[in-house]
C-alpha cells in the first residue's frame, strides 16, 4: 500500500481568501470577541454581517476579499479563537479551486493524510 502524505499547513492564506463566507455558530462570537479584546456587541458590529442566506451571522470580508483576521504574514490573528469552519478545513470542508490553490493540499498530492 503506498504512503499518503499528510496535510500540513503551509500558511500561504488560500482558504482565507477563499469565496464564500465564514459562518459563526453559536458561543464564537463571545470567544473570539473576548480575544480581540471587544464586547459582543462592538465585535459584531465591527466584525460581523448578517449572513446572504439571513441564517446568522458571518465574518466580514477585507476590501480584497481576505477574511478581516488574516494578517500581512498570511497568519490568523485569532488562531486560538478561530471560527470550527476554519478549524475543520481541509478534514471537512473543501473545494476543488481551494485544494488547487492551497500550497498543503498540493504538497499532499489532494489527498489528506
Amino acid at each position: 500500500m503506498q504512503e499518503v502524505p499528510e496535510f500540513v499547513c503551509r500558511r500561504c492564506g488560500a482558504c482565507c481568501r477563499a469565496t464564500g463566507e465564514v459562518r459563526l455558530q453559536t458561543g464564537e462570537i463571545g470567544t473570539i470577541a473576548a480575544a480581540v479584546g471587544l464586547t459582543t456587541e462592538a465585535f459584531i458590529a465591527r466584525y460581523a454581517r448578517l449572513a446572504r442566506d439571513r441564517r446568522g451571522l458571518v465574518l466580514t470580508d477585507r476590501a480584497d476579499g481576505a477574511c478581516v483576521f488574516l494578517d500581512e504574514t498570511n497568519a490568523c490573528r485569532i488562531q486560538r479563537a478561530k471560527p470550527r469552519q476554519c478549524r475543520d478545513y481541509p478534514s471537512r470542508w473543501r473545494s476543488d479551486s481551494l485544494d488547487a490553490a492551497c500550497e498543503g493540499r498540493r504538497h499532499a498530492g489532494g489527498v489528506i493524510g
